[in-house]
């Protein structure tokens, strides 16, 4: 997918997010946040995936453990949820990990647990 389909998906994501959070605020479950983003971004006319497979491999051996996406827009963009006090560096070093694993370009961790949502909004990218 081309650098500008990523990015006007990635608008209507934020959008999205940014109306979840004018509606519910900061505070509530992660698991809430996810079901009212999946929500609106299917408003938005967007394909969405939520609690996405990713196997993990070790040396070409596949575990016995998965990890998650959060959610998935249109088999391109992942978005990881948090609703934490304050977001660390090993958050989104989650986010660039899912990314490299899933082979997806673009990414945002949004973490709901702020008085504004843009400042809680984080954006990677992947081989670009």
């Amino acid at each position: 997918m081309k650098r500008e389909n990523l990015n006007q998906i990635a608008d209507l994501i934020i959008g999205a997010a940014i109306e979840v959070h004018r509606e519910l605020g900061p505070g509530l479950l992660e698991s809430v946040y996810e079901y009212c983003l999946i929500s609106e971004l299917k408003k938005r006319g967007l394909s969405v995936q939520n609690q996405v497979k990713l196997p993990v491999f070790y040396k070409g051996e596949q575990l016995q453990k998965d990890f998650y996406i959060d959610i998935l827009v249109e088999n391109e963009i992942v978005i990881e949820l948090k609703c934490v006090e304050v977001v660390l560096p090993v958050h989104q070093v989650q986010l660039v990990t899912y990314l490299r694993l899933a082979d997806k370009k673009l990414g945002y961790l949004l973490n709901f647990n702020v008085p504004l949502l843009k400042n809680g909004i984080y954006r990677k990218v992947n081989g670009f």
